[in-house]
């Protein structure tokens, strides 16, 4: 039901994706996000909150600088180094072992990320707002989730065909560059450009999308965490969604998905392990 793959990941083990489901937590270190906006921007704050991600299951942070929710204001570069820089920086010098993502479009951000420590450019753009991205990425050959947001689309294509497009654009970048299509995890990007009925139409159709793509299908990540399609669906608030997103994230691994980018982890995480256990059979020590 799951594809397997294993992904490289520089001066670490790499990252395996099949059965078992990955939790990425959210670390978001900026005054303005949706839904955690200055909670954890300070230095300290974060790294308590990373440490706490990472015992209740998360196998990989997600480090953010700037917020792309509908309406928020763009960072410059700068600005961004100086939020998520200290914060990177703190991670490494403590030890944290779980590898490190820099949710960024800024290829000099994701460059400097990198050389501070972190393996996974996770890129809204999909390598495609900035050519130079698929540059740092084969660099380094740090693996890229590269997330569908066709802010120009044709309404009247039907969505999934674009987005195998899309993501077919994606690859062709990423090799052309240098880096592997054994290196990209693709985002649906659910809530990005889509209508609440399209979110749910991607989220029924996950598997097709990686295996649409080439015969060799790519692993998917689900972000769905307290978005709007939760929202809009059951009219609550973000702090009020984390029902709505454990069935999103169950959906997801149930349709093949491979990780899962969540604010809570040890809610998701414990609500994975009672679908993997449904589906595949309870764990040797059980």
């Amino acid at each position: 039901m799951h594809t397997q793959h294993t992904i490289p990941l520089p001066g670490r083990a790499p990252l395996t994706f099949g059965q078992t489901p990955l939790v990425m937590g959210i670390l978001n270190v900026t005054p303005d996000s949706f839904s955690d906006g200055g909670q954890h921007n300070l230095v300290d704050s974060a790294l308590a909150h990373a440490r706490q991600m990472i015992a209740e299951g998360a196998a990989i942070i997600d480090v953010g600088g700037e917020s792309t929710r509908p309406g928020s204001q763009p960072v410059g570069v700068q600005e961004e180094l100086d939020r998520v820089m200290p914060v990177i920086d703190a991670l490494i010098a403590a030890g944290i072992e779980v590898p490190l993502s820099i949710d960024t479009y800024k290829p000099l951000v994701a460059d400097q990320a990198i050389q501070a420590g972190a393996s996974i450019i996770n890129d809204v753009h999909g390598l495609q707002g900035a050519p130079e991205m698929a540059e740092v990425a084969a660099l380094h050959q740090v693996p890229v989730i590269a997330m569908h947001w066709q802010k120009d689309r044709d309404h009247r294509t039907p969505l999934l065909d674009d987005m195998v497009r899309y993501f077919q654009a994606s690859v062709a970048l990423a090799e052309r560059a240098g880096l592997g299509r054994d290196r990209l995890i693709l985002d649906p990007g659910f809530g990005f450009g889509k209508s609440l009925a399209e979110n749910y139409q991607v989220l029924q159709q996950l598997a097709g999308i990686g295996q649409a793509i080439s015969r060799h299908a790519c692993p998917i990540l689900v972000g769905t965490s307290r978005k709007s399609m939760i929202g809009k669906l059951l009219d609550n608030q973000p702090a009020e969604r984390l029902a709505g997103t454990i069935a999103t994230t169950i959906i997801g691994y149930i349709n093949g998905g491979h990780v899962f980018r969540v604010h809570d982890v040890k809610a998701n995480r414990d609500a994975l392990r009672v679908a993997q256990a449904t589906l595949y059979g309870l764990p040797e020590d059980r």
